[in-house]
């Protein structure tokens, strides 16, 4: 039973509640614009209150800090401006409908307040997957219900939109900083009467984090500004010391996502790691790959799946495919419809060997076909090699296609058109345009031709110093004999 609630917040209970069952059928009752002025004024007050237990079951309400308040206020505008940027608006314009849209913001803040409750019972902070998990399926059924006119739904909240209102996908030349950035950002540089910053600040430049870099992060996440030191940020570093992580490469880290200290390390973090370790992720190289792809934590088991499927498909092993996702994590953030299969397709119709350059270079597939793999065929093409050759040539160096044009691969084939080589070598050795032409390649060659003598490309660039001096060596003295012998 329901003791000393006023109407008004009895109605926000009760509408947390049904729309979290039956948002599709409320708003398609007109349900969320039947709230008058000055309810809704209320609401904005009672969306700051919380759901306690008391001894004897019932349910009272008491504030919520207004830390936690302005957090969630800040992680729920991060929801909706991805949501709005999936469907063809761009930042500026998410942003302007957002800044004029504080009552649903309100909104969706008492919807995580009502799916959540159990959490609120114990004192417990919602985690950035979580509050995502929450509202992404209810902004779902109000884009199926109202479509294009969700934009004004959101900013005439709790009101009826007005019907032909055009949505303008340009931004404005003019157009004024993100007021949400702007308080992140004031957030972070503030200082207590004694002049000290906030302690999570302090905490992160104690970590080798300047305030210049805090600063970019929270403009680029202004929720991050609001996530506390002990509840989220610490715990996190602290977990990520734990595996291993060098502290010089966690400000990289949190710079590159700072969304992980968002989530929940107890029921996010730690089993998903616990997931991909069963993937075949080496549980010793988590340090590395957290560091190459910190991203690689928030995304979901099905994306997973989704890719190991796809690995599978092309022929992978178990122990290879844990091979792939330990050497190159953002594999995972491929898209598998446009992205992997594609590719693996184009590599196909050079005849490459797909599931070994899978296993060898990933990294090939996420580049883009029209822009990097067709030029560097039609360079090789051009320069008289058949497509099987090619497919060759990328089957023993995956690494080939990651190369540029411009700096690498045209002027180490001018330099190869004077080393006197049949361009059959570069068939068996494409290897030799992962090497430096400056470093490795032109001091190596000037030593052979110094000597008279020739070697297979592989010895005079894949040996160590010293097997190559001895090498050169023995190349030398057999040509001496030769000679003694003529």
């Amino acid at each position: 039973m329901i003791k000393s609630l006023s109407f008004n917040s009895h109605l926000l209970v009760m509408l947390g509640n049904f729309g979290f069952q039956n948002s599709r059928r409320a708003t398609s009752h007109g349900f969320l614009f039947c709230l008058k002025d000055q309810t809704i004024t209320k609401m904005k007050k009672d969306a700051r209150l919380r759901v306690d237990s008391e001894l004897d079951g019932s349910l009272s309400l008491r504030a919520v800090p207004p830390t936690l308040i302005a957090a969630e206020k800040e992680e729920a505008k991060a929801v909706l401006t991805l949501f709005f940027k999936k469907q063809g608006l761009s930042n500026a314009v998410a942003a302007r409908i957002i800044n004029k849209s504080e009552l649903f913001i309100d909104h969706l803040v008492s919807r995580l307040h009502s799916v959540h409750k159990s959490r609120y019972l114990v004192g417990r902070e919602l985690t950035t997957l979580e509050i995502r998990d929450a509202l992404i399926p209810y902004l779902e059924s109000l884009l199926e219900e109202h479509g294009s006119m969700l934009a004004d739904v959101v900013e005439s909240f709790p009101h009826p939109p007005i019907k032909d209102k055009p949505i303008t996908l340009v931004s404005p030349p003019d157009s004024a900083p993100d007021s949400k950035q702007v308080k992140a950002v004031s957030r972070v540089t503030e200082t207590s009467p004694a002049g000290m910053l906030r302690p999570q600040v302090v905490y992160l430049m104690e970590l080798g984090m300047d305030l210049e870099k805090i600063k970019l992060i929270t403009r680029r996440f202004p929720a991050f500004a609001y996530y506390s030191l002990e509840g989220k940020i610490k715990p996190v570093v602290e977990f990520l010391l734990e595996l291993g992580v060098p502290k010089s490469d966690i400000p990289i880290i949190l710079g590159k996502r700072p969304q992980l200290c968002g989530i929940s390390l107890s029921e996010n973090l730690i089993p998903t790691m616990t997931f991909l370790e069963d993937l075949g992720v080496d549980k010793k190289q988590w340090a590395k790959v957290i560091y190459r792809f910190p991203a690689l934590l928030t995304y979901s088991r099905q994306k997973f799946k989704t890719t190991v499927d796809f690995l599978y498909e092309m022929g992978l092993s178990s122990e290879n495919v844990g091979k792939v996702l330990t050497r190159c994590p953002t594999i995972i953030s491929y898209s598998v419809e446009d992205k992997l299969h594609p590719t693996a397709k184009y590599f196909r119709s050079l005849g490459a060997d797909v599931s070994l350059l899978l296993l060898r270079c990933p990294q090939t597939f996420g580049l883009s076909i029209e822009a990097n793999l067709k030029p560097v065929t039609q360079f090789f093409i051009e320069r008289g090699y058949t497509l099987e050759e090619i497919g060759t040539m990328i089957s023993r160096y995956g690494a080939l296609y990651t190369f540029s044009l411009a700096d690498n691969l045209i002027p180490k084939w001018d330099f190869f058109l004077t080393m006197d080589y049949s361009k059959s070598e570069l068939v068996k050795f494409p290897q030799y345009f992962g090497y430096s032409l400056e470093e490795r390649i032109k001091p190596r060659i000037a030593l052979v031709k110094k000597a008279g003598v020739r070697l297979l490309l592989n010895q005079i660039l894949s040996l160590s110093s010293r097997n190559f001096e001895n090498a050169l060596e023995k190349k030398m003295q057999q040509q001496l004999q030769l000679t003694d012998q003529v």
